[in-house]
């Protein structure tokens, strides 16, 4: 259990925030929120301990050797500017982004991780991640995930040039993306398969975790677990722009500048 950030400070809170979707639907669209979350970011870094950055954030990124998708340069220009003022930022890759390699840990200090991770704050358990392929059903996206992750698979897309790889990539992603249609916005009670994730999570491995952080499903909800543990999700930042704060003694869902 990671336990780097447990004490906060009096007037400090840990934020959460996931699906930013950056290059998404079209690139005048994707700078206006990409101004929007700037805008965000300057508006928590005087209470920021840290800043969980939960997966999706670009609609897709791939590093290669000597090239990162463009554009989001204020974005990451923020997150520098924050780094840089010594507060900690950690990103979690989700299905879109999951080729973050080491770019970001380079440039501006970000800590990544690409699978679910416990953390104490305020000895408070809280277990993080994206949430792609985790909970039942999904067998195919589960599957073509073990694909992606392949180091050889990787090291053969890294050889196709940046200009076609990044532009079929990048049209895959909006349509996978696009495929969901309305379904991101509809609410399975409990069928909600990372609610089903975070129970089986708390009864047969770890019940002392207290909230399960996700994103991924582009539903916002806090649902019940089981006694003194929540399943919280975080939403997206395409029409939402939810988030999540704890500031070591309760935890609040946020909402900015809708």
């Amino acid at each position: 259990m990671i336990d780097l950030f447990n004490e906060i400070p009096e007037g400090k809170k840990i934020f959460f925030a996931s699906d930013f979707h950056l290059g998404t639907p079209t690139y005048e669209a994707s700078l206006q929120r990409e101004k929007k979350i700037v805008r965000w970011l300057s508006s928590i870094q005087e209470e920021a301990h840290a800043i969980f950055l939960v997966g999706d954030i670009f609609d897709f990124w791939f590093e290669y050797k000597h090239a990162v998708p463009k554009g989001a340069i204020r974005f990451m220009g923020k997150l520098a500017e924050i780094s840089d003022r010594g507060i900690p930022i950690v990103l979690f890759t989700g299905n879109h982004d999951m080729w973050m390699f080491d770019y970001f840990e380079k440039e501006i200090g970000a800590q990544i991780y690409r699978d679910p991770q416990t953390f104490l704050f305020n000895n408070t358990p809280f277990l993080v991640g994206h949430g792609d392929g985790l909970g039942p059903k999904d067998f195919w996206y589960k599957a073509l995930k073990k694909v992606f992750k392949n180091p050889l698979c990787q090291w053969l897309f890294a050889r196709v040039h940046p200009n076609l790889g990044i532009g079929v990539a990048d049209a895959w992603s909006k349509k996978s993306r696009a495929s969901h249609g309305d379904s991101d916005k509809t609410f399975f009670g409990e069928e909600e398969w990372l609610l089903q994730y975070c129970r089986e999570y708390h009864q047969t491995v770890d019940n002392s975790i207290q909230y399960f952080i996700f994103g991924h499903r582009h539903y916002p909800m806090k649902l019940s677990v089981a006694e003194n543990s929540t399943y919280i999700n975080l939403g997206e930042w395409i029409s939402d722009y939810t988030y999540t704060s704890f500031d070591g003694k309760k935890v609040e869902r946020l909402v900015f500048e809708k």
